[in-house]
């Protein structure tokens, strides 16, 4: 049986976040806001909850869900090979809507599906999962909904869609955000969206150089080139890859795929 404990006063939210966290490290699922929208939520390194992640949502391994973490901190205990430029990414845009894939530490002792050796890092900006966070440490998480069906921006959505299926709901009022994160994969040569969401392109060029969806490099020796910082036009809630303006809410991309089908986080 599920249960329902607020998260909106951090002075009072201790005893909502304890439940979260023995669901976790009994092998539960959770449901937890984000400053996008709210999310579904398992023990990264516990494989069996990971498969009850997937299964709650109706999806399967080919759809791995991300990776959240409490700090920049996590970056290289759970990635390698992230370039200076990648780095800055996450420096900037971190905590916030911004996800970046990359090859995921091959010491790692964990099944987050069909991920072909890589991770979908991001770190939330939401006070209480970063509380959370910081509690249980990295957490795989994706929409809390069910496959297809709009992403949740509130605890009452989340039950409608998973129901029992998750051990603690955590409410923390109607979700601010309500666009998806920006998507880079970073394990290539050039920095790529590979779903456009709360953060634009011209605010990342700002930062280092990416390519845009469908996005070519430059010929030979010229590589593409950020613009001019000020010459952008932010456009927080640009329309996404098949999820960013919440029409669905599934699976992240590996390097390996194109298919940007959800709203993952």
């Amino acid at each position: 049986m599920s249960s329902v404990h607020p998260v909106t006063d951090p002075n009072a939210w201790g005893p909502s976040i304890d439940e979260a966290v023995n669901a976790v490290s009994r092998g539960g699922l959770i449901v937890l806001p984000t400053d996008t929208v709210y999310g579904i939520g398992a023990d990264a390194f516990d494989a069996q909850a990971v498969a009850a992640l997937l299964a709650a949502k109706g999806r399967g391994r080919q759809m791995p869900p991300p990776v959240l973490v409490p700090d920049t901190r996590t970056l290289d205990g759970l990635a390698t090979d992230v370039s200076a430029d990648a780095r800055a990414l996450v420096e900037t845009f971190w905590p916030g809507g911004f996800t970046i894939i990359l090859p995921a530490q091959p010491s790692l002792a964990w099944d987050l599906g069909e991920t072909h050796g890589t991770v979908a890092l991001r770190m939330p900006d939401h006070p209480a999962a970063l509380a959370l966070l910081r509690r249980t440490g990295p957490l795989a998480v994706s929409s809390a909904n069910a496959t297809g069906r709009p992403a949740a921006l509130d605890v009452t959505t989340a039950q409608e869609q998973l129901g029992d299926s998750v051990t603690v709901y955590l409410d923390g009022g109607d979700a601010t955000g309500g666009v998806a994160s920006t998507i880079v994969d970073a394990t290539g040569p050039h920095l790529r969206v590979v779903r456009e969401g709360a953060v634009s392109l011209e605010r990342m060029r700002e930062i280092a150089p990416v390519l845009g969806l469908g996005e070519e490099p430059q010929e030979a020796d010229e590589e593409p080139q950020a613009p001019v910082p000020g010459d952008d036009e932010t456009t927080d809630g640009a329309a996404a890859g098949g999820d960013v303006t919440e029409p669905s809410t599934d699976a992240v991309p590996t390097a390996t795929t194109s298919d940007p089908e959800a709203n993952d986080g």
